[in-house]
């Protein structure tokens, strides 16, 4: 029995092979991590500025100072992140259409032979045939086209492109753009941009951040309306509703244990989350989906069984740990591969052929608290993990304080130096001859104070000597290690608000460059975010669309995920800037018909922050927009109406080719006024005078 225990991690599994199976797993994966734990620790103390237990300071040494430059590089680095990501007010993410999209047409016109299309077409009241539907005011074209998608063909539309100028829509297109609406709504209701935060951070501080979902959840709405009563008297309802949503959440580093023999999520046969919970979370489990209620009380009659880590006292600052999470439930949380034999053991229902049963399994004790079969479709494990600077050879990135712990050590020390050598510098120490001196006399200087000599000899008996002040050079190296800090993260001190102006900093121009150079650091980082984090995010959350979201039919299509991250990267002001020379290139009149000008105008107001539906209008309403702006402007120098006498005379019709507004005053006419002609030239009515300067004749 001992050896069955050591095999299943120290616990009995009561005939359940599975509890032995997760608990070696674990032990596996918690041994193994044990060196990435060492690294968060000195990663952890940096960033508070805490001198670790390997660090020995000799006797004369006083100052204990720890300079926290490391924790203004990881935030600085954290507040470009969401600066770079999250500035647009909305969720890098993107969905678009395939180049060649299957199972679905990526442009389809209306056929007017198509016999599938009603021949009886309805009366109008105005006069002329139509299909008695109503047209909302302000309609267009695209909205009246937007939700035919998938019944296209119903309508008498056929796959292609138009030819003859009939409509057109793109139901690829339109089926990414509802798609990428309903994402982005998604995100916003889990509040994603809250919890990236936590995940940023930590890929910042420790070198890898770690994402958990999307799951399904559900989500109570409120609403309120007026009724009346039979007595006609008005109150108010207050209704409730639930619906799916899909919920993600933050997984700490600590928590978190990979397998072993994997270096990316890709490779991995399992993974364990360690929960810590205590007694009301843990009786909460039990009204969630598919776990044993049973267990879970069993669980609990049993009592808290939380083992506390070595790691932990130093994370969290406290000295009776034990005692803290004395009243823990300890859950592991598995999601991995089990054998077909193991599964047929422990009575798990599956519907996969295969060998290898993909499951998850929550271990409480010896007790198994829930076991299904991996619910995602396709199977995937629902972990992202994403490093701040990208480690071929390990599972775990490497973060800021990592890659500049030398440099941070360095400053420590020469800091710590020029403080003690500044505090002996800074007093006087005394060289008293007592042989000089009438014996007994009291050694404290103060001023006024009066040593008492003996006769009879000569000399000074009291010597005043002052240490070498050598802070300045001390201060030099900290300086330069400071530099070198700068260089080991790539986050430069002037990045982040750091004071002192250089030559290349004196100017406008010359910051630019370097804030440009700068920003390739963390484009490497943004990179990252979007291969590991953004993207697979997008793809599950469109699987978890495509599987658990009724209205899957409107925005199923051959889509494709696209992380927006790194093109957040490009200056707006450049990209605006080249939509400028854009459009003052194309205002050829030759070039003009070949330009989207609708389209240019939305990419200037993206480039600048502003919504451009909120701001520009479709082409049919700026058709009748200019036409109505033309008639205000060719009437606003003519206000009397038809038929009606103005104060100037009759009102008569305007010549061919004359303007209301025009300044030149010909009347539309091809004769101008002219120049006035000046002495001496012809046409001039004053023969008898001459041009200044020239010489009359008698």
């Amino acid at each position: 029995m001992d050896e069955e225990k050591k095999d299943n991690g120290g616990y009995e599994a009561e005939g359940n092979a599975l509890v032995g199976y997760v608990r070696e797993r674990f032990q596996q994966a918690e041994t193994s991590k044990i060196y990435d734990e060492k690294r968060w620790l000195k990663a952890y103390r940096n960033y508070r500025g805490l001198y670790g237990p390997e660090t020995a300071f000799r006797e004369n040494e006083k100052s204990r100072v720890f300079v926290k430059i490391t924790k203004t590089k990881v935030l600085a680095s954290f507040g470009q992140i969401i600066e770079v990501l999250f500035s647009q007010g909305k969720f890098p993410l993107g969905v678009s259409p395939t180049s060649v999209p299957e199972d679905i047409a990526q442009r389809a016109h209306l056929d007017p032979k198509n016999p599938e299309q009603p021949q009886e077409e309805l009366e109008s009241p105005y006069g002329f045939p139509g299909d008695g539907g109503t047209i909302p005011p302000g309609a267009t074209v695209n909205e009246l086209m937007k939700n035919l998608n998938r019944d296209y063909e119903d309508l008498g539309f056929k796959e292609g492109p138009s030819y003859t100028g009939s409509p057109q829509i793109e139901p690829a297109r339109i089926a990414a753009e509802k798609m990428q609406k309903l994402i982005h709504d998604q995100l916003e209701e889990s509040k994603a941009i809250t919890i990236m935060r936590h995940v940023f951070f930590e890929m910042a501080l420790m070198g890898t951040g770690i994402l958990k979902g999307p799951f399904t959840d559900t989500k109570e709405y409120h609403a309120f309306s007026t009724a009346e009563d039979d007595e006609g008297n008005v109150e108010r309802v207050h209704a409730t509703k639930m619906k799916t949503v899909p919920s993600i959440e933050a997984v700490s580093c600590w928590d978190f244990y990979p397998d072993p023999n994997a270096t990316t999520m890709d490779d991995c046969d399992y993974v364990i989350q360690r929960h810590s919970y205590n007694k009301a979370q843990f009786e909460d489990l039990a009204d969630k989906p598919m776990f044993d209620r049973e267990a879970v009380m069993e669980c609990l009659q049993m009592g808290p069984n939380y083992q506390t880590r070595g790691f932990e006292s130093s994370l969290y600052d406290r000295e009776n740990i034990q005692t803290i999470y004395k009243n823990r439930f300890e859950v592991l949380e598995y999601w991995g591969i089990v054998d077909r034999q193991t599964a047929d053991e422990c009575g798990l229902m599956y519907e996969t052929d295969s060998d290898n049963i993909h499951v998850n399994v929550w271990v409480c004790g010896n007790k198994v608290l829930r076991m299904v079969e991996n619910p995602f479709t396709p199977t995937r494990l629902p972990y992202l993990v994403c490093p701040y600077e990208l480690n071929p050879y390990q599972f775990f990135g490497i973060g800021i304080p990592e890659n500049m712990e030398d440099s941070q050590m360095v400053m420590n020390g020469h800091a710590r130096m020029a403080i003690d050598n500044l505090a002996l510098a800074g007093n006087l120490v005394f060289d008293v001859d007592e042989t000089q001196l009438v014996p007994g006399q009291d050694m404290k200087i103060f001023p006024g104070k009066i040593f008492r000599r003996q006769s009879g000899q000569t000399g000074q008996a009291v010597h005043g000597l002052k240490f070498p002040n050598t802070a300045f050079e001390n201060l030099q190296m900290f300086d330069k290690f400071r530099q070198l800090a700068d260089e080991a993260t790539g986050i430069p001190s002037y990045s982040h608000g750091a004071t002192g102006v250089q030559s290349t900093t004196r100017t406008a121009s010359g910051m630019s460059m370097l804030m440009g150079a700068a920003a390739l650091s963390i484009k490497t980082v943004i990179k990252n975010i979007d291969d590991y984090l953004l993207k697979p995010l997008g793809q599950s959350l469109f699987y978890w669309n495509m599987q658990f979201n009724d209205d899957a039919p409107h925005i199923q299509g051959d889509l494709e995920i696209k992380a927006q991250g790194t093109s957040s990267l490009m200056q707006k002001e450049v990209r605006s800037q080249r939509l400028m020379t854009f459009m003052q290139t194309a205002a050829n009149p030759a070039l003009a018909p070949f330009v989207r000008w609708h389209t240019c105008l939305t990419e200037i107001a993206k480039s600048l922050d502003i919504d451009p539906e909120q701001l520009i209008n479709d082409p049919e309403k700026a058709a009748i927009y200019a036409q109505i702006m033309g008639m205000a402007n060719g009437n606003q120098n003519n206000t009397t109406p038809a038929g009606e006498q103005s104060p100037m005379g009759t009102s008569g019709e305007v010549p061919t080719g004359a303007s209301p507004t025009d300044p030149t005053g010909a009347g539309g006419g091809n004769i101008g006024t002219g120049n006035v002609p000046m002495p001496g030239e012809a046409g001039f009515t004053s023969p008898d005078i001459k041009p200044p300067g020239s010489e009359q004749t008698q």
